[in-house]
């Protein structure tokens, strides 16, 4: 009896084991990773096949909403035509523009008026003033929202609004929601008439960060014609000039026009899926026909369906750009293919700059980031560390014309796993008051120096490197 039980219960462990690496071979993409997994339930057939259950497989495929636009020459794509974009852009980022529209068949809106703002100092007092005057509709997405000095700037503005009779939204992600306690949800649910809800909550006792899919997305939209988009969190380390214990730089857009009513779409798909109810947002109601300004368009990514987008769109800028590309982000441990790409634009002569923090505010993300310098420095490519405060800014620039901005870090987690959305625009005039502000991140930074990196530390560098995907 007790052989023919071992017996039983070897046979449950091999079905269970060919069940959930069948799973694994049909569901998971990524090579590494189903390697991984597969090595792990077959060494434990228990242990591994519950861990893949509970935090192996993704539970976010989200049915997109059938609003998005299917078209594809290059005139319907922006809206003009080939003779009329040569005279704006170079004729190589056409290249672009289809790639882009593969990617994501989402057409440039036209006519959108976009503005950068550095810091809380400037981005929260507009912020603010813009939902005191709401009188229809205001829609807040954010990471992260604390309950500190900065997430109390909102309150006031936040019952105006309620006082004029819009309809305000809050969604908030589950993880970055608890970054202050107590959070900002019981101070807002106390705010009668206005709806929160929380991206994908932890199910478990304890909050695991690092195997959680984040909504990392930032998207402020008031009365669906003024926004704000980007990378900014509300929180109190972004008052620069209130010299806050754990200062942030960082910037966002104040973004106006039909190009709006792109992000308000995205609010609505996450909301729909955090809070199970639907709304009509008023951006879909607002249509400019001003076809002067900045062509954009808003680029989603998530595990849900949209994956890899950013991370193909930035691939093709690498492979497009002919002289220059300058980026900007807190943390950069892209895979090899990024890696690779950056590498083979410096060898075609494109000058490649990245701008880094010279301090993470993570642990090990310096030591992880440092173990691609050599080989980089190695072909050409410039890379300058900003002195504190610690910069959160995310920017890609290609030939002075192409902008990618938003909320995604070049990483593993927010190129794979993250729910994550960026902003693509055109704009020579931009890109100059771009460029200017990189100069200026660069002129407060230094440069890292290609250098024969001691044993010892290439050994603690390459190690936290093989933690990329759990920053």
């Amino acid at each position: 009896m007790q052989i023919f039980s071992l017996s039983l219960a070897g046979f449950l462990y091999l079905i269970l084991q060919i069940s959930v690496s069948i799973h694994v071979i049909l569901h998971k993409e990524d090579v590494k990773s189903s390697i991984g997994w597969i090595g792990l339930v077959w060494l434990s057939p228990l242990l591994g096949s519950v861990l893949y259950v509970m935090f192996g497989i993704n539970r976010v495929r989200r049915k997109a909403l059938a609003l998005r636009n299917q078209r594809h020459n290059i005139k319907e794509i922006t809206g003009k035509t080939l003779d009329e974009i040569a005279k704006e852009i170079p004729a190589s980022f056409l290249q672009l523009l289809r790639l882009g529209h593969k990617v994501h068949p989402q057409n440039f809106d036209l006519g959108s008026k976009i503005e950068p703002l550095l810091n809380g100092d400037e981005a929260y007092p507009k912020m603010c003033a813009a939902i005191a005057l709401a009188k229809e509709e205001v829609l807040i997405q954010s990471y992260i929202f604390d309950n500190d000095a900065a997430g109390k700037m909102f309150i006031e503005p936040i019952k105006q609004a309620l006082q004029n009779g819009a309809k305000v939204r809050v969604l908030v992600d589950g993880v970055g929601l608890n970054y202050s306690r107590p959070n900002i949800k019981t101070v807002l649910r106390k705010l009668k008439g206005l709806e929160f809800a929380v991206f994908l909550p932890s199910k478990y006792p304890i909050n695991l960060p690092f195997v959680n899919l984040r909504n990392h997305r930032k998207i402020m939209i008031i009365d669906g014609q003024t926004a704000f988009f980007g990378g900014m969190n509300i929180a109190k380390g972004n008052l620069i000039k209130t010299k806050p214990k754990d200062p942030i730089v960082d910037i966002t857009f104040k973004v106006e026009g039909n190009v709006v009513g792109q992000m308000a779409r995205l609010f609505l798909e996450d909301w729909a899926f955090a809070s199970k109810k639907t709304f009509t947002p008023v951006a879909f109601e607002k249509v400019s026909n001003n076809v002067g300004g900045t062509p954009a368009r808003i680029v989603p990514q998530g595990p849900d369906g949209d994956a890899n987008k950013i991370e193909a769109l930035i691939a093709g800028a690498l492979s497009t750009a002919q002289k220059t590309i300058s980026i900007v982000t807190p943390y950069f441990l892209p895979e090899n293919n990024i890696l690779d790409a950056l590498e083979v634009a410096a060898m075609r002569g494109v000058e490649v700059e990245i701008i880094l923090p010279s301090k993470s505010n993570i642990f090990g993300m310096d030591y992880a980031m440092a173990a691609n310098f050599n080989n980089l420095l190695q072909r050409g490519i410039k890379i300058y560390q900003t002195k504190p405060p610690f910069d959160h800014s995310k920017i890609m620039i290609v030939d002075g014309v192409w902008i990618l901005a938003g909320s995604a870090n070049w990483d593993v987690r927010s190129f794979k796993l993250n729910f994550e959305s960026a902003m693509e625009f055109f704009d020579p005039v931009l890109g100059r008051e771009i460029q200017k502000l990189i100069e200026t991140k660069k002129h407060h930074s230094r440069a890292v120096k290609l250098h024969n990196t001691p044993l010892l530390r290439r050994l603690v560098n390459n190690a936290f490197r093989l933690l990329t995907p759990y920053y």
